[in-house]
């Protein structure tokens, strides 16, 4: 039997270094590909409330502005049709009279 040892301490303290550090690499591959599906996945939900919010539009519109747009436009229209009443009758007896 020799009297020197299989494996000396620093090829122990060798081996447990190169395997922590195995180990932390693997640690930071988890953590990124972790990370690339969280930000994968927080993409997909973002698209999915952007299209969401592409169909649901934003009210702009109230019942009293509504109300007051169709009597806006009554008055318009009212005035038009005098006016225009007036004109017929103007060229009506024009005609009539020459």
């Amino acid at each position: 039997m020799p009297k020197e040892p299989l494996i000396t301490r620093s090829e122990l303290r060798r081996r447990k270094e190169e395997e922590e550090a195995a180990n932390e690499r693997n640690q930071k591959l988890i953590a990124k590909q972790s990370n690339k599906e969280l930000q994968k996945k927080e993409k997909q939900i973002d698209n999915h409330y952007r299209k969401v919010r592409k169909q649901t539009k934003d009210i702009t519109k109230t019942r009293a502005g509504e109300n007051q747009k169709s009597r806006d436009l009554n008055r318009f229209l009212m005035k038009a049709i005098v006016i225009v009443g007036l004109l017929l009758i103007v060229v009506g007896l024009a005609i009539f009279l020459l």
